[in-house]
């Protein structure tokens, strides 16, 4: 479930602005979690609310949707010469803490896997071509190795990821 910046959460407007410094998060998105539950439920300025589970089934997936948002940066060919580009690498690492994220609060989260092979694919194709016409320097900075299991991790490949590959990767 989405909740946008204009919807309201259950008319609290400490809760509607805990939800969206979650969704907001930066790199970080379960600690904000964490900090926004204190400050919400326990913190000694704080509202000191009892939240029900939708409330925090809201908050976590705001979570959720943020750890999808940075995974998904780093894989899309337009930011890669941007400032908020951090490389395949960090989309690797951000979907591991994705998937230990969802472990630990019971979610699901291997549907998403679809969803970042399908911009890997993209994304690879966009590197690879830019790197053949001579246009650009490879912006990969994990291994061949860190990149194929990425890649058989989220479905892409079962063996191996081409040659051409190989040859943009830094090691």
């Amino acid at each position: 479930m989405s909740v946008g910046f204009d919807e309201d959460l259950d008319g609290n407007e400490e809760l509607d602005n805990e939800w969206f410094v979650v969704r907001h998060s930066g790199e970080t998105p379960e600690i904000a979690l964490h900090a926004a539950r204190h400050y919400l439920t326990e913190a000694e300025d704080g509202p000191k609310l009892t939240l029900s589970p939708e409330q925090w089934a809201l908050l976590l997936a705001a979570a959720g949707e943020r750890y999808r948002e940075i995974i998904l940066r780093d894989l899309q060919p337009e930011n890669r010469d941007k400032p908020i580009y951090r490389g395949v690498k960090r989309s690797i690492v951000n979907l591991q803490r994705f998937e230990c994220f969802c472990r630990r609060h019971n979610l699901e989260s291997h549907s998403f896997d679809r969803e970042v092979a399908a911009a890997l694919l993209i994304f690879l194709a966009a590197e690879a071509v830019g790197v053949a016409k001579g246009g650009r320097i490879s912006c990969l900075n994990c291994s061949f190795r860190e990149l194929n299991a990425f890649a058989r991790k989220v479905g892409l490949i079962k063996g191996s990821l081409p040659r051409y590959i190989r040859a943009i990767c830094p090691d």
